[in-house]
């Protein structure tokens, strides 16, 4: 059942815009700001009911005639790694798994560039400067992290940096913010293994779930989300609910 937020937290409504996922449609989304001693417990209550932080605001669709995009999260204790996945993990077993606190570098931003142009040309994140990416990744008022995966070296300052997740700690589990890999390096699968990683740390550490953002129904972007099965959706009506297999299309955000 959801519960709703204190009182005095105010809401906002963006103005229509194109939407990146569903070609003719418009997207508007509803958002507040996380300031303050309360900011940790706001995030977690409306990371409940389906929102997403970016920074200091957390969001949710609001679209009109629309309901595609469904926040989803990994069911952790009922996840088994499929023969895929398991393919995944060995190719990437010379990886070290750095969890450290959420301070941006240039080795990050390097990446990040590379990505944005290869994988997301022409998306509104190319135009990122230096300085924006230094906000993303530690303008927070929530408890956050960055995990960093290098290839393993003797080298005591570490290996090559290959991989990079943001991701924000909950109490019952990790939401992965925004992750971006090298964009070299595809015959890794580095996006499903950074999920695959944040599920077994999620496991060792006895949380119930990882959230991968919004799963769009219709959308052939980012649909990698729905391969992580059994997954769960927020339903305005319901709360979380099953995501059935035979509903899955390829989408997510």
């Amino acid at each position: 059942m959801s519960v709703s937020p204190p009182e005095a937290t105010q809401f906002y409504l963006t103005a229509p815009s194109p939407c990146p996922y569903l070609a003719d449609r418009q997207e508007r989304k509803m958002f507040t700001h996380l300031l303050g001693r309360r900011s940790q417990g706001l995030h977690q209550l409306l990371a409940d009911n389906g929102f997403r932080r970016s920074q200091n605001l957390i969001y949710r669709p609001s679209c009109e005639n629309c309901s595609a995009c469904m926040s989803a999260r990994v069911c952790v204790g009922k996840f088994v790694a499929g023969k895929r996945h398991r393919r995944i993990i060995r190719a990437n077993q010379d990886l070290d798994v750095s969890v450290i606190e959420p301070h941006a570098s240039d080795e990050q931003f390097e990446i990040f560039s590379r990505y944005l142009n290869t994988r997301h040309n022409g998306g509104g994140m190319t135009q990122m400067s230096e300085e924006d990416y230094q906000d993303m990744i530690e303008d927070t008022a929530v408890s956050t992290s960055v995990v960093e995966y290098r290839l393993r070296s003797e080298d005591e300052k570490g290996g090559k940096l290959v991989a990079v997740s943001l991701s924000d700690n909950m109490t019952d589990g990790y939401s992965m913010v925004y992750s971006f890999f090298d964009p070299d390096l595809k015959t890794r699968s580095l996006g499903n293994f950074m999920v695959l990683d944040h599920i077994a740390r999620a496991r060792q550490a006895r949380l119930g779930f990882v959230y991968l953002g919004y799963l769009v129904e219709g959308s052939t972007k980012m649909n990698y989300k729905s391969q992580f099965t059994p997954l769960q959706v927020q339903s305005s009506n319901f709360g979380w609910v099953d995501y059935e297999a035979s509903d899955q299309t390829g989408n997510g955000t």
